[in-house]
């Protein structure tokens, strides 16, 4: 899984071709940090058809706002650097997120 920050989002995500699962998460959301290791088995999982990613947002509230990320956990699709798909808060499930998954490769 690829930590990003606001310096490294946009290559990473915006100018990528295919699918790439943003985690934007921070250290103060217990939820977040609780969905971690599904997201990591997932990356193990499903990581050869899709790139993951994560976002600590208290490191990059800018880019957070910018992506129109109002609350935490989300858990972002994009496809070539657009979002398509994404769960927040209380749908960011394990199961969710999976079937999310699912549905774009």
């Amino acid at each position: 899984m690829i930590a990003l920050d606001k310096n490294t989002f946009e290559e990473e995500v915006k100018n990528q071709e295919g699918l790439v699962l943003v985690d934007f998460w921070s250290e103060g959301c217990e939820p977040c940090k609780a969905l971690l290791p599904d997201i990591e088995r997932m990356s193990n999982e499903y990581g050869e058809s899709l790139k993951f990613c994560k976002l600590d947002t208290t490191k990059a509230r800018r880019l957070a706002i910018k992506e129109k990320v109002l609350g935490l956990p989300t858990i972002a699709v994009y496809k070539d650097g657009t979002k398509i798909d994404e769960l927040t808060k209380d749908d960011a499930t394990v199961s969710n997120i999976e079937e999310m998954i699912k549905k774009y490769i």
